[in-house]
This record gives C-alpha cells, structure tokens and sequence, in this order.
C-alpha cells in the first residue's frame, strides 16, 4: 500500500433539493459508508484514511482523508481449464487454451507461463497476470453509481434535467456535484451532473453565492463561515440540543424540553443553522389533557414542549427555527398564530367528546369492520369480556369491573380526538371514562390495555387493566391463528409478536398464577375452538418469542431449552427454573447426570407403548438396581416436596445424590433383560428416575 505521501484527502458533495427530514439521517449514513466501501473495496482507502459524513437538508457528502490518485497494480491467478483441455499430450496449447489466453490480452508466449495445480479432481491451468490498479476518477465513478443505486430512499421521484428531455430518479432533484481531491476536481458525473467545485450555503442568509471550495479540508469550515450552513447531521443535531437546554433554562424556572429523539432526528433534518426560540400559548389551552396538546405541538408544528418539574405542560414551547434575524419576534409571532388553530382544534373535540358518555358509543363500533373474517369491533368487544371475565375469576380480580372496562376499551376509537390522532386511543378513553364518573380503575383499565405497546413499556398499572390487556392481546393471537394468519419472515402485519412478547411480560413481571393453556382455552372459548394444528402453533409461537426474549437476557442457549422444552405452564417460574438449572450445571456430579438423562430418555422412546414410572421391590435382583431404587425412594420425596413449594434449585441439588447409583446400574444391569418381567422392571424404574430428575428442566439438553 502506498504511503501518506501518496495521498490526499477526498471531498464529494451531491446538492439537492430539500431531502424528507425523517429519512435523511438514514440517506446520509447510507451515503457514507456506501461509498467509503466501494472505494476501499477497490484499494483507492489507505489503511489509516477517516469517513466524515455530512447530511444536512440540501446536502449528502462525505469526506475521506488519505485517498489513493491510483491503486496499486495486483497479481491475480485466475482459472482457466483443465489441463486435458487447453493442452495435447505432447504440452502444447490447444486452440480453446489460444482463444482464452487472446481474450485476456496474452499470447501463446504465456503458455510456458501457466501454473498446473490440482484442485482435487483434476489438473488445472492457472494464468498468473498484473492487473493495473484502478485510478481514482474511474474508481470515483464507480462508487458514485453503486451509492446512489443503494440508497434507502422512502420514494423515489423522476424529473427532467436541463437539456428538457432526459429523464432520472432520485429522492429529490439534483442541482450540484462537488468532486474535490485535494484543490482538484475529480472529473465525475451522476444524475446530469457534472463534478466541479460549487456549491451553494443557506438559501438566505449565505454570505457567499455560490460558494467556491478551496479544496476538501476547507468544505466545512467555508459552509459554517461563508455559506452560514452546519453540514455534519451529528454537529447540528448537537447544536439544536445545546441551544434546547439554554433556551428552557431563559424560559423559567426548571422547565425542560420533552425527550424525543425521533423528532430532534426530524428538526435536525429540516434546518442548516438552527436557532431556538421560545414561544407561547394561552393557559385556557392547558384545560385540555397534556397528550393531546403535546402531539399537535410536535406531530403538526415538531415544536418542543415545555415541561415542569413535575413532568406537566406549560404554556411555552421551544421553536427550531433555521433563520436567525435581528429581531426574532415575528418569527415566532407567526408560529404562535400557526399553534393557536391547532390547540383551538384540540379543546373543540374535547369538549365535543365530553357531550356523549363512552357508553353510548359503544353500540356503534358494530358498525366499525375488525376483520372480514373475524367480524366488527363490536363482536370483538364482545369476544375481549367474555375472555376478561374468565381470567379475572381465574385470578380472583373483581370480574365486574374486568367487564365493564373490556367494555369500553374501544369505545374512544369513535371520538373526535382519536379520529385525529390515532395515537391518543385509549389514552382519551381514560380521560373521558373519568369524566362519565367510572371508577379509577376501570378507567386506568382502558388506557392500560394497551400495553405494553412497545419493547420497555410499562405493564398495566392494576390488576383490572392486567386482565384487559391479557384478554385483548389473547383475542387477537387467537382470532388470528384461527384463521391462519399466522406470522412468516419478516412479515407481522398484525403485530402478533408484540401481542405474544406483551403476554409473557405481564405473567412474568407480575407473577401471575395462571398456566398459559389456561389462558388460551379461556381465550378459545368465544371462538369455534382452535384446531390442535393451530393450537400448536400459537404455543409454539409464544414458546419462540419467550426464548428470543431470554437469549436477549443473557441465558444460554441449552439453559433456554432445558427448561422451555417442557413447556412449563406458569411462565412466573421460568426464571427460577432457568436459574436453578444454571446452579445444577455447575455440580460437579452435573454432566454424568446428564449424560445417564438423555440415555434413559433415548431408551424410553424405543420402547413400544407406555411405560409406567412404577417398581415391583420383589424383581429388582442386581445389587445396583436395588440401590438405585432405594436412592429413589430417599431422593425423589425430597424433589417433589422442593420443586411443590417452588424451590427449583433445591429439587435439582437433591438428584446429585443419584449419580453414584446411576452409574454403578449402567455399568452393572442388562435393561433389555429376556426375562420380559425383569425388562418391564427395569424399564418401570428407569420411568420413576426419569421422571424424578426432569419435573424442573429436560436435563439431557444439558448433555454436550
């Protein structure tokens, strides 16, 4: 590789029209790292050259330092034929060999050249020539057209170059290429355009127009001081951060922006030299639930609200502006005029709302479509309670209020709020189940039933909305497995796997004693009863997205189906199950014991029939099958009593005990005796220690 004498720093640049602001730090990495591979893929990268990347609203360019003008020449051994082919007995070429060295740019002088070597089934010839490094314009171009060929563009759009006839696609329209090596331009060309060193800053408030880069060292700091444009996404990005705290802290006493990376993502996206500002509303306005306040402000204007120490709205909020003008008070005027309708609109459908009880909606979601083979919302309603009420008598939870707020759950779907932002539901239905006078529980049931919408969300915060949650997510995993909707791949359309992960997090975190059959024969029920093919599935399925979720947790893999390959009914358990599985593996009396484990089981399943876990003392005649059985009968007691009062790890430690007798009946017993009573025996009792030592986990998955 050359040296970094050889090098110098490479600047390229694609101007566009505004790029979307929600994709564009997405485009811009993409961008980056596309062309930084393609280049060094072609050797043009020193060993020790750095990626910048840049993103900003009109802009993707990337700056590389220690770039090669050309990349080093490369020996390369390429397969011709077998040597039966290309050469006659006396080693002369053949004309295939003839035609294939002419195509390379050789003659028949190479021949003398080639290398035989074997590649296992025959002799074959091997042609050894120079390849002449890439240079880096061609080199350039080439990583240009892949780049632009592999972006992750939400939707791609065709226009018109110059000339009014050509046509190309691309996220936005092009207007500028900047290619520099150094302070020269690397003569490239995309999307009609042809590389130079121009380029524009802000669209009002630039120096400079148009902008001419010195060379690719000075790119960033010309935009900053002459076209007034950040370039760096991340630098930006920091900036709208810095100047967020500063401007809360000058707005009052310990107020602080909301948290929201999407949306600090998407302003990043939509400025080039960020300046907050500090607007307000009237406090009529805060009469409204903070929700639906918070998302207009953010969803339609992406301001950031203002909160109190106590996390409750005030009536400022902070603007990201992209122009910075000596006198800010029309700019944020106009936003505080913008923001007002938008509030006016929220305090409309609240109070609309409030006119009717949610109760009087609910006869009209028999009206809204679920699914074409699963009926209305309504009947799904109607499906959720019966559900709900059977697992709130199963959890001793007050079944009445289970009903009532299955009942309404859905009932907000049909107001005027969530008509306008979907992302209220349930949310709204909490507030107004307060205003119709229902109980704090039910009405936390409806929002709560939800959850947990998302991989950390909180569960449900009482054991009504648990039960509401449960008997929805369970409605929909049913329905849909009943009618083979069932999750492939990638494809999830209905979010089942959220629904599943939702289950396991709400009988796992709040310890729940129910038995997940339990569950789904109580969810079965509204329904024509599942097929066992499909009853299988959605065990299977859960047992899946139970097992991913621990992986994530750090359990081995042979821990996870030691325990899950029971299917252990009360999910509350398995993380002592798994923890007291992780303490036996450490015995040393452990992998014996697993071992023997997985060899009863291969013996039991060759046998024809069942074998029942039972012994006749009278026929045990080995000395080491009556040990056995006597250990058994001292051991298995003591597991049972442990593993019936919850103490997994005590009923494991109790089986080390076994592995001396374990050993000594392998060692010493015939359990394929042709006495077909002694067999029976035999097999009876390798059934009981079966049995004894696989109620907490299938120990043989712990068998290397």
């Amino acid at each position: 590789m050359s040296n970094s004498l050889d090098t110098k720093h490479l600047l390229v640049e694609l101007f566009v029209e505004e790029l979307p602001p929600k994709a564009l730090k997405k485009i811009g990495d993409a961008f980056a790292q596309n062309l930084q591979a393609s280049l060094k893929a072609q050797g043009l990268l020193a060993d020790n050259s750095v990626l910048t990347h840049f993103a900003s609203p009109r802009r993707l360019a990337v700056h590389l330092t220690h770039v090669l003008v050309q990349a080093s020449d490369k020996q390369v051994m390429q397969k011709l034929m077998p040597a039966s082919v290309g050469l006659t007995a006396d080693g002369k070429a053949t004309p295939a060999l003839l035609k294939k060295l002419t195509a390379l740019g050789a003659n028949d002088s190479a021949v003398a050249d080639l290398k035989r070597e074997s590649d296992g089934k025959a002799e074959v010839l091997f042609f050894n020539s120079i390849v002449t490094g890439v240079t880096l314009s061609d080199g350039l171009q080439k990583a240009m057209d892949d780049t632009l060929g592999k972006l992750p563009i939400p939707k791609v759009m065709g226009y018109q170059l110059a000339d009014g006839w050509s046509t190309v696609n691309f996220v936005r329209p092009a207007h500028g290429l900047v290619a520099l090596y150094g302070a020269d331009v690397v003569p490239v060309s995309v999307l009609g355009l042809t590389a130079g060193n121009i380029t524009r800053g802000h669209r009002f408030e630039a120096g400079l127009d148009p902008l001419y880069i010195r060379d690719a060292d000075s790119y960033a700091k010309q935009l900053v001081s002459e076209g007034a444009v950040i370039a760096s996404f991340a630098e930006r990005r920091a900036e709208i951060v810095r100047q967020l705290a500063l401007a809360a802290s000058e707005a009052g006493d310990k107020l602080t922006p909301i948290h929201d990376d999407d949306l600090l993502d998407e302003v990043t996206g939509l400025v080039e030299r960020p300046n907050v500002l500090i607007g307000q509303f009237e406090e009529a306005f805060l009469e409204v639930p903070q929700e639906c306040l918070i998302l207009t402000m953010k969803a339609n204007q992406k301001y950031f609200p203002l909160l109190d120490s106590l996390g409750n709205l005030s009536n400022k909020f902070l603007i990201v502006s992209n122009i910075r003008p000596a006198d800010p008070s029309t700019v944020i005027g106009g936003n505080e005029r913008v923001v007002r309708p938008r509030l006016a609109d929220a305090k409309f459908f609240f109070d609309q709302d409030r006119k009717k009880t949610l109760a009087s909606r609910v006869a009209g979601l028999d009206k809204v479509v679920y699914h074409n083979k699963l009926g209305t919302q309504g009947e799904r309603i109607a499906r959720v309670r019966a559900i709900a009420q059977a697992i709130a008598t199963k959890l001793g939870i007050d079944p009445q209020q289970a009903d009532v707020a299955a009942q309404l759950a859905k009932a907000d779907l049909l107001t005027d709020m969530v008509g306008e932002f979907p992302e209220l539901q349930g949310i709204m239905g909490r507030y107004y189940a307060l205003h119709d006078g229902l109980a704090a529980d039910v009405a936390d049931a409806i929002e709560d039933h939800y959850k947990p919408r998302f991989a950390g969300d909180t569960l449900p915060r009482n054991p009504v909305g648990m039960v509401v949650a449960l008997a929805d997510k369970l409605e929909t995993l049913v329905g849909l497995f009943s009618i083979g909707q069932i999750p492939t791949g990638d494809k999830d359309p209905f979010a089942l796997r959220r629904h599943a992960l939702g289950v396991i997090r709400m009988l796992i975190e709040s310890k729940l004693d129910i038995g997940i059959n339990e569950l789904i024969a109580a969810a079965e029920k509204p329904f024509n009863a599942l097929s066992d093919e499909h009853r299988t599935a959605l065990l299977t399925f859960i047992f899946d997205r139970l097992a991913n979720a621990l992986r994530e947790q750090g359990y081995s893999a042979q821990e996870i189906d030691a325990v899950l390959s029971l299917q252990p009914q009360r999910l509350a358990d398995i993380a002592s199950r798994l923890a007291a599985v992780r303490a036996f593996a450490a015995l040393p009396e452990a992998p014996a014991l697993a071992a023997a484990n997985k060899r009863v089981g291969n013996i039991l399943k060759k046998v024809e029939g069942e074998v029942v876990a039972q012994v006749d003392a009278t026929l045990l005649k080995e000395a080491a099958e009556v040990a056995l059985n006597q250990t058994l009968i001292s051991v298995k007691p003591q597991a049972d009593a442990a593993f019936a009062r919850g103490d997994y790890s005590a009923s494991l430690q109790t089986l080390a005990a076994l592995k001396t007798p374990v050993d000594a009946f392998f060692d010493s017993v015939m359990v394929n005796a042709e006495d077909a009573a002694l067999r029976s025996n035999r097999l009876g009792l390798l059934a009981t220690l079966h049995q004894a030592m696989n109620q907490v986990a299938d120990l043989s998955k712990l068998a290397s």
